[in-house]
C-alpha cells in the first residue's frame, strides 16, 4: 500500500449507505473484583462495581459504520422486551435509525453477559433464541430490504447463527445484490458457509475457515489450502481469514494470497474486532479502495479496537493515525504476496 494511497482513502470513507443484515444484539458488561472464593462452590465471587451495555453482533457492525462516517441501515429482528428498549435507546444515542429493525413478540432480543473481573472475563451467560425466522417473518425482512436496496452501496452479512440469516433469505439478497453490481461481504456462521455462495467478501477466522473446508489450520500449507479451497468452492471474490496474532490472509480469484501481520501494539480484549475489521474492510471498498488496500486498512482498525475492553469503534482520524503510525514504522514493509 503506498503512503500517498492512506489520505485517497480516509478521506472518502464516510460518502457511503451500507445496509447490515444480520443478528442483533446487546453486549452486558458487569465489571468488578475478586478477592475470595464462594463457600457454596468452587467459584469465584465477583463483587460488581459497574456495568455497561453495548451494542454488539450486527448492531456493533451498524456502529462501527456509523463511526467511520457511513450511514448504516441496521435490518434484523428485535423482541418485544426490555432489551429492546436498551438497543433502540442505544441505536438513537448513536445516531443509527431503528427503522429497519423489526420486533417479533414471539423472539426475545439477543443478549450476552460477560461478568470481568481484573479485566479477564470470568463468565458468559447468553439469553437468546436462535429458531429460524418463520416464512413471515423472512417475508417482512426482505421487503425491508427490497425497500432500499437500490440507494445503498453495500451490504454486510453478519452471521452469528441466531436464526436471521436463513438459506433462503441469503439466496434472495445475494442474488438481488448481484444484478445490482452491489459489494457483499459476509462475516460468516462456519456451519452455514456453503450458502456464502459469490459474495464479494467472507472473513472467517482461522477456527471457522478450518472447520468449514474441513482441515484444521497448523501451518501455511494448511492454510494455503483451505483459503484457496474455500475460495475455489465457494467461489467468492475474496476471502479474508483473520488469524489472532499472525494477522490475517486475503486471498482472492486469480492472485496470490496477501499476508498482512497484526498492528495491534496491545490487546486487552478481541470482543467484536471481527466486527470492526468487516465494517472497515467494506468502508474502505466503499471509498475506492482495493481488495489488498482494504484488507491492510481493516487491520489497522483491528488494532485500535482491541486495546480498549469490550466491543469498540474505530474513527476515521483513528484509522489515519494509525495507518501513518505503521507506514513510518515500517510495519507494511511485512505485507506479502504468495508466502507467509
Amino acid at each position: 500500500m503506498l503512503p500517498e494511497r492512506v489520505p485517497e482513502i480516509t478521506s472518502r470513507i464516510g460518502k457511503a449507505k451500507i445496509l447490515i443484515l444480520g443478528d442483533i444484539m446487546l453486549d452486558e458488561y458487569l465489571l468488578g473484583s475478586v478477592d475470595r472464593i464462594s463457600p457454596e462452590a468452587p467459584v469465584p465471587v465477583v463483587e460488581i462495581s459497574s456495568s455497561k451495555t453495548l451494542l454488539g453482533g450486527s448492531a456493533n457492525v451498524a456502529a462501527n459504520v456509523q463511526s467511520l462516517g457511513d450511514q448504516p441501515m441496521l435490518l434484523g429482528i428485535a423482541g418485544e422486551d426490555e432489551a429492546s428498549v436498551k438497543l433502540s435507546q442505544l441505536l438513537k444515542k448513536r445516531g443509527i435509525s431503528s427503522d429497519f429493525v423489526i420486533q417479533d413478540s414471539d423472539r426475545q432480543t439477543t443478549v450476552k453477559t460477560r461478568i470481568i473481573a481484573h479485566s479477564q472475563q470470568v463468565v458468559r451467560a447468553d439469553r437468546e433464541d436462535r429458531r429460524e425466522l418463520s416464512p413471515e417473518l423472512e417475508r417482512r425482512v426482505f421487503k425491508r430490504f427490497m425497500s432500499v436496496v437500490d440507494d445503498i452501496n453495500a451490504v454486510v452479512i453478519s452471521d452469528y447463527g441466531k436464526g436471521v440469516i436463513t438459506a433462503s433469505l441469503l439466496e434472495k439478497v445475494i442474488g438481488n445484490c448481484q444484478q445490482r453490481n452491489i459489494f457483499v461481504a459476509v462475516d460468516p456462521k462456519e456451519t452455514h458457509f456453503n450458502n456464502y455462495r459469490e459474495v464479494s467478501l467472507i472473513t472467517p477466522n482461522h477456527h471457522e475457515a478450518g472447520f468449514a473446508y474441513g482441515r484444521r489450520i497448523h501451518n501455511e500449507t494448511d492454510l494455503l489450502e483451505v483459503g484457496n479451497g474455500l475460495l475455489q468452492r465457494l467461489n467468492a471474490q475474496s476471502i479474508l481469514i483473520t488469524r489472532g496474532p499472525d494477522g490475517m490472509s486475503l486471498f482472492q480469484r486469480d492472485q496470490q494470497p496477501t499476508h498482512i501481520p497484526t498492528f495491534a501494539q496491545k490487546v486487552f480484549d478481541v470482543t467484536g474486532a471481527g466486527d470492526t475489521v468487516i465494517a472497515v474492510f467494506v468502508s474502505a471498498v466503499c471509498a475506492g479502495a482495493d481488495l489488498a488496500e482494504a484488507a491492510i486498512v481493516a487491520n489497522a482498525g483491528a488494532g485500535v479496537t482491541v486495546a480498549e475492553v469490550g466491543t469498540a469503534t474505530v474513527k476515521t482520524a483513528q484509522l489515519e493515525l494509525a495507518l501513518k503510525q505503521n507506514i513510518e514504522n515500517g510495519n507494511l514493509d511485512s505485507v506479502n504476496t504468495g508466502r507467509v
